[in-house]
């Protein structure tokens, strides 16, 4: 399992998901801005992952500031952290972890403050592995012998400390001898699927093929899907999901061609605050990345583009969402309240 990210003496360490599938290389980031920069340029992506990294961020940025005034310092630290990308909920889920630990400990002396938000980022990174093994537990059952899951976008380890969600539930029924293969939908504009779901899966020897995040609708259509399994970044209360830009029309159509469609998220990623999903910010990015490819440009000079960075899928078109906790399904304003109070 690759070690997406990881806490060691010199810094937060992180494999570059920027330079994948061509290059295996890891940063290190010895400041807690140069975490933002990395959640910021998706040199680490994903929910969970950039969950992790905020609070190792936290930790880092607390461990190399000055002892005068670290109430203000600390403030200071989770707001750059908190700004770098809007839609992730995770992100936001484990800066208010810290803060709360903060709260706890801030009449302790600095050394002990710094301990204890070390060990506390490293809980979450080893709570969130194990977490996403659960996820493919519950999920496994789902996945129908014989079949091809589509997925979109990377829901696995890269996306996570480590197994995956999405790629976490098709890991566990592989693991647990369900004979399937995978359809990895490229996910233009940043080609998640293309250059990580690909690498991932064949470093584990499971079968995947590459498609165009056009083609979806044909093989859907053909009857070789048996499900789609997909990630996410913020669930609503009414089971309304963001995950990356490109999921909605995928969601559509499994819901027309009777293919059931899945989100495997963890309980950090619900945000039972929000009652639908027209409430979540949608990030936009550069238009760079839609009218160029790896630096080359594609498009004519100076035409526009949009670069929205998720969608939302309404709960309608949603089976059921794996947690760790369970499956939830509809109606989900009940069954997502039960699973956080379980």
């Amino acid at each position: 399992m690759v070690e997406t990210i990881v806490w060691t003496a010199e810094g937060v360490v992180m494999i570059d998901q920027t330079r994948l599938p061509r290059e295996e290389v890891y940063v290190t980031c010895g400041t807690y801005e140069e975490v933002a920069e990395a959640i910021r340029s998706m040199v680490i992506r994903g929910a969970p992952a950039i969950g992790v990294a905020a609070a190792m961020g936290v930790a880092l940025g607390v461990l190399k500031a000055g002892e005068a005034d670290l109430d203000t310092q600390f403030e200071r630290i989770c707001k750059v952290l908190a700004a770098t990308r809007p839609t992730a909920v995770n992100l936001f889920w484990a800066i208010e972890r810290m803060q709360r630990l903060y709260a706890a400990v801030r009449s302790c002396p600095p050394d002990e403050i710094r301990r204890r938000l070390i060990e506390e980022a490293q809980r979450i990174r080893e709570e969130d592995i194990a977490i996403n093994r659960a996820i493919g537990g519950h999920g496994a059952g789902l996945v129908p012998e014989g079949k091809t899951v589509l997925t979109h976008c990377n829901a696995g380890a890269l996306a996570t400390a480590g197994y995956g969600t999405a790629l976490g539930v098709v890991r566990a029924a592989a693991a647990a001898g369900r004979n399937i293969d995978v359809f990895a939908d490229e996910t233009r504009p940043f080609l998640q699927g293309a250059r990580l779901t690909a690498w991932e899966l064949q470093r584990d020897g499971i079968p995947v093929t590459l498609i165009t995040d056009n083609m979806a609708g044909h093989f859907l259509r053909a009857g070789r899907i048996g499900c789609v399994i997909v990630g996410a970044d913020r669930i609503a209360a009414n089971g309304d999901v963001a995950n990356k830009i490109g999921t909605y029309s995928v969601a559509v159509l499994a819901k027309e061609n009777g293919v059931p469609f899945y989100v495997a998220a963890p309980i950090s990623t619900l945000d039972l605050k929000l009652a639908s999903g027209d409430a979540i910010p949608i990030e936009q990015r550069a238009s760079t990345e839609v009218t160029q490819l790896c630096g080359v440009p594609i498009a004519p000079d100076g035409v526009a583009a949009e670069n929205p960075a998720f969608d939302v899928t309404p709960h309608r078109y949603v089976t059921a969402i794996i947690t760790e906790r369970g499956v939830a399904r509809a109606p989900y304003g009940e069954s997502l309240r039960d699973l956080v109070l379980r």
